[in-house]
């Protein structure tokens, strides 16, 4: 490619979608750590609680932890076989199962809480970040905010220390935004619960159908 060209990415690693997914990734965690009090995404967490509660013979309340753990290695697996079975529409058909497991959830919360929560978001959080792993070529995580964090450090450090290459500032702003977004997703997931839990999924629903319709665009050029 000569040098200063425009790169150009498939629609599903646009930053527009990155940015959309990274919010529902925040969105969904905070809901979920309110409804149910255990984490969809951060599964570090919930393995730190499940040996910490196990240790101190809490068995009951460790219990709590695993069906997520387990949820979330189903959904790995299962978006896995999918990437390998139908790789080009596997994006799409993802996006799709965690539309209607965010519709199961919605609906069962309030007859079967845990099942729901701690089934259905884990295998959303799941296939999200197998589904979608990477923004404008580089590898980024949707549903936690840790690695991109670090991403956007290491990135200013190359950037200030003249070792970034061209368009040095690109990677820093590309992950910062993600955790913009996981943050911004958070707070309005938070707030939303609080004001309405029955109708709260309506949001993350809404941006996985955009995420969806925008998938279907063509090939996105980067900017400088």
């Amino acid at each position: 490619m000569p040098q200063g060209a425009a790169a150009s990415f498939p629609p599903d690693e646009a930053l527009q979608i990155a940015g959309l997914l990274a919010f529902v990734g925040g969105y969904l965690e905070a809901y979920t750590w309110m409804v149910h009090h255990v984490f969809a995404n951060a599964q570090s967490a919930n393995l730190v609680f499940l040996w910490v509660y196990l240790t101190s013979g809490e068995w009951e309340t460790a219990v709590r932890y695993v069906p997520p753990l387990l949820a979330f290695i189903v959904g790995v697996t299962l978006a896995c076989w999918l990437r390998w079975a139908a790789p080009t529409r596997a994006t799409r058909i993802s996006t799709l199962i965690e539309i209607v497991f965010l519709f199961i959830v919605a609906i069962l919360h309030n007859r079967l809480p845990n099942v729901a929560g701690t089934l259905g978001l884990s295998l959303v959080a799941a296939f999200q970040t197998v589904s979608f792993p990477r923004v404008e070529g580089l590898s980024y995580n949707s549903v936690m905010v840790t690695s991109n964090f670090r991403q956007t450090i290491e990135g200013l450090f190359a950037a200030f220390a003249k070792s970034a290459g061209p368009r040095p500032f690109r990677r820093p702003y590309l992950f910062g935004a993600m955790c913009i977004a996981f943050g911004a997703g958070a707070a309005i997931g938070a707030f939303a619960t609080e004001i309405t839990r029955n109708y709260s999924l309506a949001v993350p629903v809404t941006l996985l159908v955009i995420v969806l319709l925008l998938c279907e665009q063509r090939p996105i050029a980067a900017k400088a």
